[in-house]
Parts: structure tokens; sequence; C-alpha cells
């Protein structure tokens, strides 16, 4: 029987499987419903498990403060954590500037040796079936505006340029260590993967040519670390940033996370035909369209249709562009799981 694990690698490489892999996640109870809703757990059985996602560098690490909404990460920002999503409370740096401020150690951010050690048995056994991603959180990106604030970066990319790029030089060194760490603590790790939020539905936030400027050539740099480590590179981002796929093709880019079908020009169907021998595309069924408004019918339509056309000559991972939130209709929810679950 073909590994879960060697399934989702022949789909990198361009190989047609069968079955088709997926994943499905919940948010925020949305299982616990489910359970209900089925009236016991049996249907979490039906699913399979094809990638194990870990870490051992929390990029996203927040600790406690004398005030129970707020936590602080080691970069000094100040967040308040009591509303979804959490968001910025304070940041860091508050002036474009990085004179007199102290950079966190990459130690900051690792986890603690009981938990790396467990971690690394946990991967090891599970290597044997399962693809092992190795999760970096936040990426540039999202890491400078979580030191500067969302809205002092995106000034900071057109009036503070000079100071933006050393900042992002910063990150990248910092990202290069944790990549580093990442593959020597879990040398079973297949791939790392990045998160960084480049669009919204309309577009590229900072624009086509800026993301070339600020973020390609440090995301080169990355990529070329994470294969130089023999690791697959995957990366996360919503919205649109069709315009900048041939770049990120370009510079490496193995496996793209979530494809939101309702973004500009972000049809997985056109996007397949366009890049489809080039790189793999992990998501593609709409959660802000299908999956939340759709019918259980049409839903089951719509992962057919993926995966038969997305699946064709490999290079496709079947999931919800995000994964299932709080307040789907739990008859569409539970139509994911048996379309998902029907994978023969």
């Amino acid at each position: 029987m073909t590994k879960l694990r060697d399934i989702i690698r022949s789909q990198i490489q361009h190989n047609e499987t069968h079955p088709v892999p997926y994943t499905l996640d919940f948010e925020e109870g949305v299982d616990e419903e489910l359970d209900a809703y089925y009236g016991n757990t049996d249907w979490r059985k039906k699913l399979k498990s094809y990638i194990y996602e870990t870490e051992v560098v929390e990029t996203m690490r927040k600790l406690p403060t004398e005030q129970d909404i707020y936590e602080r990460d080691p970069y000094g920002s100040i967040w308040r954590m009591d509303r979804r999503p959490f968001h910025l409370e304070k940041p860091a740096l508050e002036i474009p500037s990085l004179k007199g401020y102290q950079w966190p150690s990459p130690e900051e951010f690792y986890k603690n040796e009981t938990d790396i050690r467990n971690i690394r048995a946990t991967c090891a056994e599970k290597s044997s079936e399962q693809f092992i991603n190795g999760w970096l959180g936040w990426g540039l990106f999202e890491t400078s505006w979580g030191i500067r604030g969302y809205e002092n970066v995106l000034m900071d990319i057109v009036e503070n340029t000079s100071f933006y790029e050393s900042l992002l030089d910063r990150i990248t060194e910092q990202f290069l260590t944790f990549i580093d760490f990442t593959c020597t603590q879990l040398p079973d790790n297949d791939a790392i993967m990045f998160g960084d939020d480049w669009g919204e539905q309309r577009g590229v936030i900072m624009g086509p040519e800026r993301w070339r400027k600020l973020f390609k050539p440090r995301y080169a740099l990355i990529y070329e670390e994470v294969h130089n480590r023999g690791k697959y590179v995957f990366s996360h981002s919503c919205g649109s940033i069709v315009d900048i796929l041939p770049d990120l093709i370009e510079i490496g880019l193995d496996v793209f996370e979530s494809v939101q079908p309702e973004a500009r020009d972000m049809n997985p169907y056109s996007l397949k035909k366009q890049f489809g021998n080039d790189i793999t595309f992990w998501g593609c069924l709409g959660s802000q369209s299908t999956v939340q408004f759709g019918t259980p019918a049409e839903i089951t339509s719509e992962v057919l249709k993926l995966r038969a056309e997305m699946g064709a000559g490999g290079g496709f991972i079947l999931a919800p562009a995000k994964g299932i939130q709080p307040g789907t209709p739990m008859e569409n929810a539970a139509a994911v799981v048996e379309a998902f679950a029907d994978d023969d």
C-alpha cells in the first residue's frame, strides 16, 4: 500500500495519484459541533492525515503580561488576545529606526529542549507514513508589520524604504537561522512552510513591483537555503497573488497554499492551465463561497471537479482555502467531510 507521504511527494513531483491527497482543518470548535451533528466521533476516523505539521521555532510566540487580555512577543510588540483574530495593540518600533533597538535572539523563539525531543520523536514515528511539514509561521512581511504596525509598514514601504529594507534584512537573517535550526532538530521533515499574506482580494497589497524589489530577492535566499537542505518549500498567502506567481516559481516555490478562488484571477482551473506544470496548488475549495453558501450537493460536485481537473497530471493537494470556519452550516461542514473522505 502506498504511503500517504509518498502520495504527497508524487503530487509535488507532478505525478498523478489516485487518490488525490487532501487536508481538512477546523477552526474554533467546529469539530466539536460536528461531533454533536453526527451524534458521535466516528466521522473523524474517516479522514486521512496526509500531512503532519509541526514547529520547533515559534515565530508567532507571545508571552503573558500583567493584564490578561494582552501578550508581548519577543520583539516587544503588545497584542490584544481577546478578539478574533488577535490584533496588534502597540508595535515595538513606533518610529522608523533600528537605532538603540535590542533585536531578540533566535533562541527566544525556540521551543524548550523537552518539547523538541518529544516533537523529534513524534516526527520520526510519523515519517514512516505521513509527510512532515516544518512550520515557520509568519514570514517577512507579516513579521515586519508585527514589529512596526500595519499602517506604519505600508508607509515605510513607500516613504522609508531604506529603513524598511534594513528591517527586512534583519528578519531574513533571522529566518535563515530558523531554517537551520528546524532542519537540524527535525531531520525527518520533508518541507519548510512559511506564511506571508501578500495578497488581498484585488491583488498584491504593496503592488507587484514593490514586492519584487523588497521581497523577491530575500525570499530567493530563503527558498535556496531550504532547497540546499533537501527540503521542499511551501508557502501560504491569502488573496490574489497571480501577478507574482511567475516570480515565486522562478525563485523556487514548490507548493502554494491556500488558493482562494474568490480573489481576483485566482480561479484554480485557470491557474492550473497557466502554471500547473511548474508549481503545486494546495487548497482551491472556496471557503468564502462554496463551503459557506453552497448546497451539500454543490460541495460534493466541486470536490469531484477539483480532484479530476486539478489533480490531472499531479501538482495538487485538495483543501478548503481556509479551515472550516465557525458559523459554517453543519450540513455543509458534513458535506465537506463526506466528500473528502470518499476519495476512492
